[in-house]
């Protein structure tokens, strides 16, 4: 069941990425020719949902059967659900994989409070959450395909932790960079974790500046995307 082998990244592959959006992340990752990165359906819980990155800390769940258990099973602490509760790692987001079930909910505010607690940075799943409401009001990123009401036990049965999952459509390893905004969310492979970061800052500097052109009346045709001419004027404008 377990895999618990957790690698580390960089605190400045972290910051750097969490200075810039979704959206630069995906044009950086589609220049590599990365194309399926993007979560489908996977979107903020609510308006004042705050951004996150972090490495992903994976769980896997299948569609119940009515013979593999009840409430009851949600007492065993080696029971994936609870064991990834208590065990993803500080600072990681728990990347919660469904298959797309968004009749229950895979996790309520009691248990998105003792990742809170426990300083992971964020849980996503394709999946519905519970007790949404309550949810809305900790202080937590939660990424999500819907709100149900039925506890996770009555569509899902978790079976795996750290292991390579289906999230939104989007193949995620464990120590993927996973990061989320009002956009939705985005995986980047560990691989190229530190290229895109040190590469996705030197976008959004050049699109503030052709913003700045834009609003002084410029066409963005030479501007964006850029040119040799382009980026000379950007370099002087950076000073």
């Amino acid at each position: 069941m377990k895999n618990t082998n957790v690698e580390s990244v960089e605190p400045k592959t972290i910051n750097l990425l969490s200075q810039v959006t979704t959206a630069t992340i995906a044009t950086q990752l589609y220049k590599k020719g990365l194309k399926k990165c993007y979560l489908t359906g996977v979107k903020p819980l609510h308006t004042s949902t705050p951004s996150f990155v972090a490495p992903a800390y994976t769980l896997r769940n299948i569609p119940m059967r009515d013979d593999l258990g009840d409430m009851s099973i949600l007492a065993n602490p080696e029971y994936p659900q609870r064991y990834a509760v208590e065990k993803t790692p500080i600072g990681h987001c728990l990347v919660n994989d469904t298959g797309g079930n968004l009749i229950a909910g895979t996790m309520g505010d009691i248990l998105i409070e003792r990742l809170r607690v426990r300083g992971v940075t964020a849980a996503i799943t394709d999946g519905a959450v519970r007790d949404s409401g309550d949810i809305e009001t900790i202080d937590f990123p939660v990424y999500c395909g819907s709100r149900a009401a039925p506890a996770s036990v009555a569509e899902l049965y978790a079976v795996e932790v750290q292991v390579p999952v289906g999230c939104g459509g989007v193949a995620i390893f464990p120590g993927d960079i996973i990061a989320g905004d009002k956009d939705g969310v985005i995986v980047i492979p560990r691989n190229l974790a530190e290229e895109i970061a040190e590469d996705a800052p030197e976008q959004e500097r050049y699109e503030r500046y052709v913003l700045s052109r834009v609003q002084a009346g410029d066409s963005i045709t030479g501007l964006y995307p850029s040119t040799e001419e382009s980026r000379k004027r950007y370099q002087d404008w950076e000073g």
